[in-house]
């Protein structure tokens, strides 16, 4: 059984700093890209960032220069640091793991969420 645990998630003021945690159980993560996504109240599910299973990178232009993310094969997790965050940052953040198959086919599994909530 596949699983993804997010953590890290709560209430911060803006210009704060907050670092997302999602740990993989139930496949072999060092051969998955891992990606946090997010999704705000009324709009569509947005991809924040990935890590491919090489270790390469990549943020969706809003968040370059403060978010970073990481993965720790030893601990099965992806990290997400989210540094000088706005109002507009707040959002659901799911995790997802992808591994490609075939040029028609890949494997997806997604994280229930934890909500990031940035307020004075």
């Amino acid at each position: 059984q596949v699983q993804l645990v997010e953590s890290g998630g709560g209430l911060v003021q803006p210009g704060g700093s907050l670092r997302l945690s999602c740990t993989a159980s139930g496949i072999i993560f060092d051969v998955y890209a891992m990606r946090w996504y997010r999704q705000a109240p009324g709009k569509q599910r947005e991809l924040v960032a990935t890590v491919t299973s090489g270790g390469s990178t990549n943020y969706q232009d809003s968040v370059k220069g403060r978010f970073t993310i990481s993965r720790d094969n030893a601990k099965n997790t992806v990290y997400l640091q989210m540094n000088s965050l706005k109002p507009e940052d707040t959002a659901v953040y799911l995790c997802n793991a992808r591994r490609v198959i075939t040029i028609a086919a890949a494997l997806d599994y997604w994280g229930q969420g934890t909500q990031v909530t940035v307020s004075s």
